[in-house]
């Protein structure tokens, strides 16, 4: 037997905390019963990027719909809390007009600001009273874990900088950069894993200092990579078949060769 739920044209957020609660509820789907708030973690994640990958292609239709998805892991978490008796969407909305406020005195009160700059460096200050972050390393500390790690590299680094822990400029940090490639060689020479694994890492790490630097969002710019990669990959595997190369037996050499090939023409490709 269905549950009692009015149908309407046009429904809101209240129809949606309603139709959670019915999800969730006896007589609901015995899917969403079982979920918590570990189990769907993944699905808010996929859906955030779902948001990202529609305003990456200017695609307002998608974009509505994204959004909707992740509207839905908000409510879906809130009513998980709510049966707990910790809170409700209402108090996650309480929560985030209160934060809004309190962090815009130059709208919601006195405070003057010339520019932007100064509405984030307000912002700064605010959050660090408010969360009672009292050094810099606990800024650096708040910074959440579960970012990808390049995100939160720069995050991190860019912390630090406000309080002069930073290169003077471009080249200190691409001298860094080099430093630690090498120290990367000589761990692999070593053939300690644990070190390569450290030194990996440094190296990672110094390359998002040379992206923040030059103003390059280090997550795109190895997105950009990966998808040029595979361009230039499918070229390479289109080669191979107009000349009777078999990829898995042709050696790391002939296929560099086509690399190299697939490259030049993309080289020789006129722009717009």
């Amino acid at each position: 037997m269905p549950v009692q739920f009015e149908r309407k044209q046009k429904y809101d957020v209240g129809d949606l905390i309603t139709i959670m609660s019915l999800l969730r509820g006896e007589g609901g789907c015995p899917w969403d019963r079982e979920q918590d708030h570990h189990s769907i973690r993944r699905n808010f994640i996929e859906e955030t990027y779902e948001v990202c990958e529609a305003i990456d292609n200017d695609d307002p239709v998608l974009l509505q719909e994204e959004l909707g998805d992740v509207l839905l892991q908000v409510a879906f978490h809130a009513r998980m809390e709510e049966e707990a008796g910790r809170f409700d969407f209402g108090d996650v909305c309480d929560g985030i007009c209160k934060k809004l406020i309190v962090r815009h005195p130059h709208v919601f009160g006195e405070t003057k600001v010339a520019d932007s700059g100064e509405v984030l460096v307000n912002w700064d200050r605010i959050k660090e009273r408010t969360k009672g972050q009292k050094t810099a390393t606990e800024t650096l500390r708040s910074v959440s874990a579960a970012l990808p790690a390049l995100m939160r590299s720069e995050k991190v680094q860019h912390r630090a900088a406000k309080v002069g822990f930073d290169y003077p400029d471009t080249d200190g940090a691409l001298r860094d950069l080099e430093s630690e490639v090498a120290e990367l060689r000589e761990a692999i020479s070593e053939g300690d894993a644990a070190h390569i694994d450290e030194e990996l890492g440094d190296v990672l790490f110094a390359a998002v200092n040379v992206s923040r630097f030059t103003h390059v969002d280090a997550e795109q710019s190895l997105g950009q990579a990966c998808e040029k990669f595979i361009d230039r990959f499918e070229q390479v595997e289109a080669l191979a078949r107009e000349r009777g190369v078999d990829m898995k037996t042709a050696g790391i050499e002939k296929l560099d060769e086509l690399w190299k090939q697939a490259k030049k023409r993309n080289a020789a490709k006129p722009t717009d």
